[in-house]
């Protein structure tokens, strides 16, 4: 299926440039920086999913050994 983009000349021109510094045709050079920007983006939400399912735990358990006490003078938080 093809697929018409409108995009800026600029980008067109220097994406040719680019693609025939390479020695491939301007859909081959589009098509791998497309793949390359995928796979980027899923890397990173893979890394920040995984990395965001432990968040917390270990704060918690150094929270968990603070004392129950109540603020000392001077370092109650504000009335709204």
């Amino acid at each position: 299926m093809t697929r018409v983009f409108d995009l800026p000349d600029s980008l067109v021109k220097r994406a040719e440039e680019l693609a025939r510094e390479d020695g491939v045709s301007l859909d081959i050079w589009v098509t791998s920086a497309l793949a390359q920007k995928i796979g980027a983006v899923e890397t990173a939400e893979v890394f920040f999913r995984r990395r965001s399912a432990g968040a917390g735990k270990g704060l918690s358990s150094y929270l968990d050994l603070i004392p129950a006490h109540p603020p000392m003078p001077g370092d109650e938080l504000p009335i709204a």
